[in-house]
């Protein structure tokens, strides 16, 4: 079984623009001169559309930099399309721009590889993995299924007519994990519907709607929603339960599925050393920081820190791991 190295920020969905300042401009430079973390005119591209994952973890990246008085006036933009491709053809034509970082995560691995896209992410600089999270398999209030045996139970019958929303393209987090859970289940992943959205936010709805009879998203995406009883929790598909949601593991009801997923950060290529220093030492003072840690804990984030060569050579692996599952899954 493969368990993959995945994110939510209390932040209102309906608050999330397509082009935002993050915070207030400071008053002071802080204390972003004295750990040499300032880089003036930063922006981070989202890659999907407002209140996904990626948008979520930017977001509050962005805030809680500034909040810590690492830098200031970060601004955040969404340029969605193709799992996250689109932006990333546009943050590697950014050549040189030290100026600019892209929110990501094992969607964009995947869609790299489903859409064939021109530009991978080893045209990228890698500069940190950030968290990891589980994903959660959830369904409208009113639903009929009230246990994740009654959902399996139905989907068994029909696959087809049970169609299951994911927030990434297929190799994406949000595709592998239902796929994974098929197989478990004794369902042919062939045969499952999935339908792909770009990114949690926009699945949100469907599921909402009940135009999907169920959805995998991270953990971190849905919280407010399962916490406020609009979404019913089923279970989750990581290796223990989620602290404060009353959900089993797949694991633990029966079904042999261990995946988690993850999100990071990279910059355009053709930084020289200094940006690029520059930009990992924002991250890492960001990561150390009380702002971030609260977050981290609010979202349901695990801890995942990994910078530079690092996260690139785990940016080559993952790559490698998403083409075995699919290939073993016969996708």
């Amino acid at each position: 079984m493969v368990a993959f190295v995945r994110l939510r920020a209390p932040l209102a969905l309906a608050g999330a623009a397509v082009l935002v300042l993050v915070g207030p401009p400071l008053l002071t430079t802080g204390s972003g001169n004295e750990t040499g973390t300032q880089i003036p005119g930063l922006r981070f591209m989202v890659p999907n559309t407002p209140g996904g994952g990626y948008d979520i973890t930017a977001r509050t990246a962005a805030k809680n930099a500034e909040d810590a008085e690492l830098t200031h006036n970060i601004e955040v933009f969404n340029l969605p399309g193709a799992g996250g491709t689109v932006g990333l053809t546009r943050l590697v034509s950014e050549h040189g721009n030290g100026k600019l970082a892209m929110s990501m995560g094992l969607g964009v691995v995947g869609a790299v590889r489903s859409n064939d896209a021109p530009k991978t992410l080893a045209d990228t600089t890698p500069i940190a993995r950030l968290t990891e999270e589980q994903d959660v398999v959830v369904v409208a209030k009113d639903s009929p299924y009230k246990t994740i045996d009654d959902l399996i139970g139905a989907w068994k019958e029909n696959p087809g007519k049970l169609p299951v929303g994911g927030g990434s393209s297929p190799g994406g987090p949000d595709h592998l994990a239902p796929m994974l859970m098929a197989r478990a289940a004794g369902i042919a992943p062939k045969d499952v519907n999935y339908v792909p959205f770009d990114g949690g936010g926009e699945l949100l709805a469907s599921i909402l709607g009940n135009k999907v009879a169920f959805g995998v998203s991270g953990v971190g995406e849905y919280l407010d929603q399962i916490k406020a009883g609009e979404l019913r929790l089923l279970a989750v598909t990581g290796p223990e339960r989620v602290d404060g949601l009353d959900a089993p593991t797949l694991k633990e009801a029966g079904y042999d599925v261990n995946f988690t997923n993850w999100r990071g950060i990279v910059a355009p290529p053709g930084l020289s050393d200094s940006e690029r220093d520059k930009l990992t030492r924002l991250i890492e003072k960001l990561h150390d920081s009380p702002e971030w840690q609260k977050s981290m804990k609010q979202n349901g984030w695990d801890d995942a820190f990994l910078t530079g060569d690092k996260f690139g050579d785990f940016l080559v692996a993952q790559d490698k791991r998403v083409v075995s599952v699919l290939k073993e899954l016969g996708l």
